[in-house]
C-alpha cells in the first residue's frame, strides 16, 4: 500500500508541475525506483507515463507550431524520430549495472539544466546568441534527441533551449514544438521498450492515471500561478537531492 501511494502521490505532482513549469520525471523516475523497479526499467516506464501529457500538450499548441530558422518543421520532426531511436537503442543496450553508475550523472544534468535552461532560453531570445546553420542545427537537434530517447529529465528545457539556438523567436511556437517533439521521440523510445520488455506495466499504470488527474489539475490552477519560482525551485532541490542519493547508492 505504501508503494502505491508513493506512485500516486509522485504521479499527481508530477502531472500537475509538468502542466505548470515541467520537470515531472525528476518525480517520477525516483519515485518507481524506489519501489522497487530496476532503473533502467523506471526510466522507460516514466518516459511511458509522460506521453499523454506530451500529446496533449502537442494539440493544444497545434495552430503555433511553425518552422523557423534553417531547418524544416519535416526535417526537424525526422530528426527527434531518428534521434529517439538511436537513445532508445542505446539505453536497451546498456546493462543494468552500468545504467545504475550513469544515473547520478544523467539526474545532475537534468537538474542544472532545469534550474539554469530558462536562462539560456532568455539569451537566444534576446539576441546575444548567434543562430546556427542547417548542418549544426541538425546535430543540435539530433543530439537532444538522442538524449531525450535514453533519458526523459530536462528534456522539455533542453529542447526549448536548441530550438532558441538554430533560429526560434515564437515563444508559443518553441513550446508547441517542443511539446510535438517530446511526444515524438517519447513514442518511438517507448515502443522500442516495449519490445524489448523493459516497462512495468502495472506501475505505469498507477503512474498515468496519477499523472493524467495531477495534470488536469495543474492545468486548472496554471493560470492562476503569477510566479513558478518557488515551484521551480522546489523541483530543482528535489533533483538536488535525488542526485545525491543516487551518487551515494
Amino acid at each position: 500500500m505504501l508503494s502505491i501511494f508513493v506512485l500516486i502521490f509522485a504521479g499527481l505532482v508530477a502531472g500537475a508541475v509538468n502542466a505548470i513549469a515541467g520537470g515531472g520525471t525528476l518525480l517520477t523516475f525516483p519515485a518507481l525506483v524506489w519501489v522497487g523497479v530496476p532503473p533502467v526499467m523506471a526510466n522507460a516506464t516514466a518516459t511511458l507515463t509522460a506521453l499523454p501529457g506530451y500529446l496533449g500538450s502537442s494539440w493544444a499548441f497545434r495552430r503555433d507550431i511553425a518552422a523557423e530558422g534553417s531547418l524544416s518543421l519535416g526535417i526537424i520532426i525526422a530528426l527527434s524520430a531518428m534521434g529517439g531511436l538511436v537513445g532508445a537503442i542505446l539505453l536497451v543496450m546498456t546493462p543494468g549495472e552500468e545504467f545504475v553508475g550513469i544515473v547520478p550523472w544523467l539526474l545532475l544534468l537534468a537538474t542544472l539544466t532545469f534550474a539554469f535552461g530558462p536562462r539560456f532560453v532568455a539569451m537566444t531570445r534576446s539576441g546575444n546568441m548567434a543562430h546556427t546553420g542547417p548542418a549544426l542545427s541538425a546535430v543540435a537537434i539530433g543530439a537532444v534527441a538522442a538524449y531525450g530517447g535514453y533519458f526523459n529529465g530536462g528534456l522539455g528545457i533542453m529542447l526549448l533551449a536548441v530550438l532558441g539556438v538554430i533560429g526560434f523567436e515564437n515563444l508559443h511556437g518553441m513550446n508547441g514544438l517542443k511539446n510535438l517533439l517530446s511526444a515524438i521521440l517519447a513514442l518511438v523510445s517507448v515502443t522500442t521498450y516495449i519490445t524489448a520488455g523493459l516497462i512495468a506495466w502495472e506501475h505505469a499504470a498507477i503512474l498515468a492515471l496519477a499523472t493524467t488527474a495531477g495534470g488536469y489539475l495543474g492545468a486548472r490552477q496554471a493560470r492562476r500561478i503569477r510566479n513558478t519560482a518557488i515551484l521551480r525551485n522546489a523541483i530543482v532541490s528535489i533533483g538536488a537531492a535525488m542526485t545525491a542519493v543516487f551518487f551515494f547508492l
